[in-house]
């Protein structure tokens, strides 16, 4: 299931790329299946882009096929499926999550259309900055958002692993993902060697292989995710990746005042910076009196 789930999230970040390139790069499809022809040959190796620079370059009649494709993308459920697990285990595997919510955003195909008389976007002139080293950002931003996606599909078998008293092995889930899945990439190679050095690994993005790659990633990813925002050109898994790194990089969340609300209307308690496990309830008002909101509990 989470392997399907990962696939998901691999397959719309992929997308997300295509869709810059071909609104914000203007490029055409011969030259953006060239540019996944030459990520295929380093870090970003993998069945899944070799097989969209086949698809862009595939014509019939003397037409791109991929043109005249209607943009609704069906789906199974197996990419669902993993984000219901990670709501009830509470682990925050959102990109899979946005991944499924991108297709059920497509499928309001009819909607949309309606939509776009109506609603305006950015007015923004054409890209007039180096083609060049933005494609070099894409790359980075495309493999920086793919380890975040795996970190957290790993973070969700390790949750369940916890809950349910399994011993698995993630070097060897990642090896048999390589051999002859549809996720296969040089990528699961790197995972494995992660786990053989630290077979209790806490989360993959420390592991000094992707903590490194995040970091050298780091400038381009930032400046796709402003450019494309900018334009008004949807990346839900491009930009919930980073939004997930910074959060868990960030010693302090502002938490802390979701706690004190839950506290003013529920009286639902929370703890102290320096007495942690102690749970307590404050008055907010002041001046006494019952300032619970009893019909909810949230």
């Amino acid at each position: 299931m989470v392997h399907n789930g990962i696939e998901y999230g691999d397959m719309q970040l992929i997308c997300e790329v295509y869709n810059i390139m071909k609104d914000i790069l203007k490029m055409s499809n011969d030259e953006i299946a060239d540019t996944f022809d030459e990520w295929n040959k380093g870090t970003l190796d993998s069945f899944l882009i070799q097989i969209t620079a086949d698809i862009l370059r595939f014509k019939e009649n003397d037409k791109y096929v991929l043109d005249s494709i209607r943009d609704s993308a069906g789906q199974k459920g197996t990419g669902k499926w993993t984000g219901i697990a990670s709501l009830e285990y509470g682990v925050p595997v959102t990109l899979i999550g946005e991944s499924v919510f991108a297709r059920c955003l497509s499928s309001l195909i009819d909607e949309r259309g309606r939509a776009s008389t109506q609603l305006k976007g950015p007015n923004v002139q054409s890209f007039d900055g180096d083609k060049k080293q933005f494609i070099e950002y894409l790359g980075q931003a495309l493999y920086a958002s793919k380890i975040i996606s795996y970190a957290q599909g790993f973070m969700l078998m390790r949750e369940a692993a916890k809950q349910y008293g399994w011993k698995l092995n993630y070097g060897s889930i990642a090896l048999m993902w390589r051999g002859g899945c549809i996720i296969r990439s040089v990528f699961l190679g790197n995972i494995k060697s992660a786990y053989d050095k630290n077979e209790s690994l806490e989360n993959l993005l420390l592991d000094s292989f992707f903590t490194d790659a995040i970091n050298k990633c780091q400038q381009g990813w930032r400046k796709v995710i402003a450019t494309a925002t900018v334009y008004g050109i949807p990346i839900p898994c491009l930009s919930t990746a980073l939004a997930f790194y910074d959060g868990y990089r960030a010693k302090r969340l502002p938490a802390n005042l979701i706690q004190a609300q839950r506290d003013y209307f529920g009286a639902h308690t929370y703890e102290l910076l320096d007495k942690p496990g102690e749970f307590i309830h404050t008055n907010w008002t002041g001046h006494g009196g019952n300032i619970t909101a009893s019909t909810y509990t949230h």
